[in-house]
């Protein structure tokens, strides 16, 4: 399935220059969304994957989804002040200003093997900061799973080495 085709550019959003990709109209396509779900879970499966770690908003639908597919626990990475209970915290930079995210003490192990999820890797400032909180409570990261990638934001550069892997680029826009 084409997915890219699934996707909606909105213009100058939240911000005049920035090209928002949409990926509402994606995961209305059920067969689209079913084919994201279904092959990540057969690309983690047999990982000995503890848990899904999922980015504040989008990647909550991504990660849920795939934890639920995979019988896995779900672990939110919020915006600051949104979670109850003791929490560390990372700033990062976005395409479009700063931001800080956090995590609970006790959401992970050490030794626990994860999945980071989010719907785009742009500028890697999101991705790198649950990177950064993932790793302060001693868990292994298998991998960060984007469904769409802007390349020219050179947001691989904020990951290096970690493994990234990505369903969808739009190149120059």
């Amino acid at each position: 399935m084409d997915l890219a085709s699934l996707i909606r550019n909105v213009p100058d959003f939240p911000k005049p220059g920035i090209q928002f990709k949409d990926i509402t109209t994606l995961v209305m396509n059920g067969p689209a969304f079913r084919e994201i779900i279904d092959g990540w879970k057969a690309r983690y499966v047999g990982q000995d994957i503890a848990a899904i770690v999922g980015a504040d908003a989008r990647g909550f639908i991504f990660g849920a989804a795939l934890a639920y597919a995979m019988g896995l626990g779900f672990v939110p990475v919020r915006k600051k002040g949104k979670l109850p209970a003791d929490t560390i915290a990372e700033e990062f930079d976005l395409e479009y200003g700063k931001d800080t995210l956090e995590i609970h003490l006790d959401a992970l192990k050490p030794g626990d093997r994860v999945v980071l999820v989010d719907d785009l890797l742009a500028t890697g400032g999101t991705m790198a900061a649950m990177a950064n909180l993932v790793k302060k409570l001693g868990a292994e990261i298998v991998e960060v799973a984007f469904v769409v990638e802007l390349p020219e934001l050179k947001g691989r550069d904020k990951l290096a080495g970690l493994p990234v892997h990505v369903l969808v680029q739009f190149e120059g826009e």
